[in-house]
């Protein structure tokens, strides 16, 4: 018997494992189309110095479900949107950045998962800054060539502002995904204060304002690190360069950091002629290069150009807009990298206020500005808050305590394909753990000072309470009037308090 062999296309093979991108069922994959499409909307305007106005609607159809996300992004260039909802890997997220995602995937998913399920096409409405126009598509994916299907095209002069509209109808359970997708969007809130979101369900509506008018600034795209390089990179960067280019030269014009010192000294250490023309260099030769250049451990440090942390100042005010807390601090950490990969670690943490109390600190995960929802069990984060002895920061549980974190990088470490939970990567635990420490530091000043105020205000109370006993007595001892007394009593103590509260000031400063 002769064995039958094909291939698959991109379309064909997430077609036929669409699990891999989240799409296992009709609540998950609800939730999954929501999350893609307002990532793409976020990444369409705060990118390019757009404060963001989110529009989600949702709406149950006979056991279907429309999905409608609006944005005031840039818009996409007409001639490109084909591709960009209908060809999966296809993007503008394919350079050495930090993004939301860089799979090609995600809205692609949503598309595909749509037409198998209810058969529908997504249907786009798109106008760009500097166009007078507007275009609307409605587009599938040939899923055995994984190319664009136009189904209808409409041109017409521009009826308001830029931006892009996106429509499908999907299967999903708006039933059992309602939670994860309202949580989803309050979280996206906190780590994007600059967004307004207005939400239209099933059961109501729900509106975010922006509570800054800030925006972080955005990711530039950098060079690849010495020490995250591979052979099949080196191949492909050796074929974009001139056979006559030296080994030195090449290091200088394609790495992160690496000036003629630096790479002369590297390739003294590793063996190589600084000299070495690229047309020179064998297979053999390529894999000793990548191995030397991982092992080699006087590179600098990557540049953190290529990312884009929220900053303290704004995950602060995202935390404190959502949650309304009785007490709020954010970190962000220097930047720090991991096999040649450069992240940054960013925490927030919230006390008091709306928070419930909890037996362990609630926790709220970002990666790249996407919120996690599934899988925290795995991830670092919940591993390093869970090893904290919270009674060393004046934490007694049940507390009303939550830690916002957010780890932003070119590549971030994830568990597993659903991109839910962190890796325990030593760098990033390391970070992790001292920024977590820190906000428990300032915590713990915090309740101390609350501490400290409220037995001020217990001394006066209680004081009070004897005041008037003790100038009846002292008036009935002196012959002296009792108002009279009472009065100096009480400017005696207001002046003890004053003096208790300086002092503790004077102590905390």
């Amino acid at each position: 018997m002769t064995e039958k062999y094909k291939g698959l296309s991109a379309a064909e093979f997430f077609y036929k494992n669409r699990e891999i991108a989240g799409f296992s069922n009709p609540t998950r994959a609800l939730y999954q189309t929501v999350r893609e499409l307002v990532e793409n909307a976020l990444d369409a305007t705060e990118t390019h110095g757009i404060l963001p106005t989110i529009k989600v609607m949702i709406k149950p159809l006979d056991g279907k479900v429309m999905v409608k996300v609006e944005d005031n992004g840039i818009g996409i260039p007409p001639e490109e949107i084909p591709n960009v909802f209908g060809r999966v890997f296809y993007g503008s997220k394919y350079q050495l950045r930090q993004t939301r995602g860089v799979f090609g995937l995600g809205v692609k998913m949503a598309v595909l998962y749509a037409q198998i399920t209810t058969g529908k096409p997504i249907r786009v409405v798109s106008s760009m800054q500097n166009s007078e126009f507007e275009y609307e598509y409605e587009v599938q994916i040939d899923i055995q060539h994984n190319t664009p299907v136009i189904l209808s095209l409409k041109v017409r002069k521009k009826r308001k502002g830029h931006g892009t509209l996106v429509e499908l109808i999907t299967e999903g359970n708006w039933f059992l995904a309602r939670r994860k997708i309202e949580s989803y969007l309050r979280r996206t809130a906190m780590i994007a204060p600059y967004a307004t979101i207005l939400f239209e369900g099933p059961n109501g509506s729900l509106e975010i304002k922006r509570a800054s008018r800030k925006l972080p600034p955005p990711p530039q795209v950098g060079k690849y690190h010495p020490k995250g390089v591979d052979i099949e990179l080196l191949k492909i960067m050796i074929r974009n360069s001139s056979k006559k280019t030296t080994l030195v030269e090449f290091l200088m014009e394609n790495f992160d950091g690496v000036g003629k010192i630096t790479a002369t000294k590297f390739c003294e250490w590793a063996g190589f002629s600084p000299d070495t023309k690229l047309g020179k260099l064998t297979m053999e030769d390529l894999e000793v290069l990548a191995r030397k250049m991982k092992e080699y451990n006087k590179w600098r440090r990557p540049k953190p150009i290529t990312l884009s942390p929220v900053s303290a100042e704004l995950l602060e005010k995202g935390i404190r807009h959502v949650l309304n807390p009785e007490f709020a601090t954010a970190i962000t950490r220097p930047p720090s990298s991991y096999g040649g990969n450069p992240f940054i670690v960013e925490v927030a943490l919230a006390y008091g206020g709306e928070i419930p109390p909890s037996n362990t600190p609630i926790l709220y995960r970002f990666a790249n500005r996407i919120p996690l929802l599934y899988d925290e069990g795995a991830d670092v984060v919940r591993k390093v808050v869970d090893s904290i002895d919270w009674s060393i920061y004046k934490v007694k549980f049940p507390a009303p305590i939550a830690i916002l974190t957010h780890v932003c990088s070119t590549k971030i470490p994830f568990k597993g394909v659903g991109k839910e939970a962190v890796a325990d990567v030593p760098e990033i635990e390391k970070e992790l753990t001292t920024a977590i420490r820190e906000a428990g530091r300032r915590l713990r000043l915090y309740l101390s000072k609350v501490e400290k105020m409220y037995a001020i205000k217990r001394r006066k109370v209680t004081i009070e309470k004897y005041i008037g006993e003790v100038a009846r007595a002292l008036a009935y001892i002196d012959d002296s009037s009792e108002k009279v007394i009472m009065a100096k009593l009480r400017e005696l103590l207001k002046k003890d308090i004053e003096r208790r509260g300086v002092a503790y000031a004077e102590e905390e400063q």
